[in-house]
């Protein structure tokens, strides 16, 4: 299920977070970004809010559903940063790190952008 085509999201920029063999970060997890998540993420090395053209990446702002790194998730959570996931686009994959009752605790009914 896509995740977001605007901005267009996932590891292979389809707007889905297809998880496969290239994708080491393992983009699994559809999420509503909050600016709560996106500081986390900017303090933790990923910068998602400031525009990067040259890579056609126009930075994230609240709001914005994106394929986020599992781990990521998972870190932001044990930090109190975590932000909705759109579970209905979030790959199975994503369980390797966070277990299915905890993505529906944060599961937020979403349609793609």
């Amino acid at each position: 299920m896509p995740c977001s085509l605007d901005p267009m999201t996932g590891f292979y920029r389809d707007g889905s977070c297809r998880v496969g063999p290239d994708d080491a970060g393992c983009h699994a997890i559809c999420c509503r970004v909050t600016e709560e998540f996106l500081g986390f993420s900017k303090m933790a090395g990923n910068d998602l809010s400031t525009p990067r053209l040259e890579f056609g990446f126009p930075g994230l702002k609240s709001g914005d559903s994106w394929c986020v790194c599992a781990a990521r998730w998972k870190e932001a959570l044990d930090a109190g940063a975590a932000c909705p996931v759109v579970l209905h686009a979030t790959s199975e994959l994503a369980l390797r790190y966070v277990s299915r009752s905890i993505l529906e605790e944060y599961s937020v009914d979403d349609v793609v952008t």
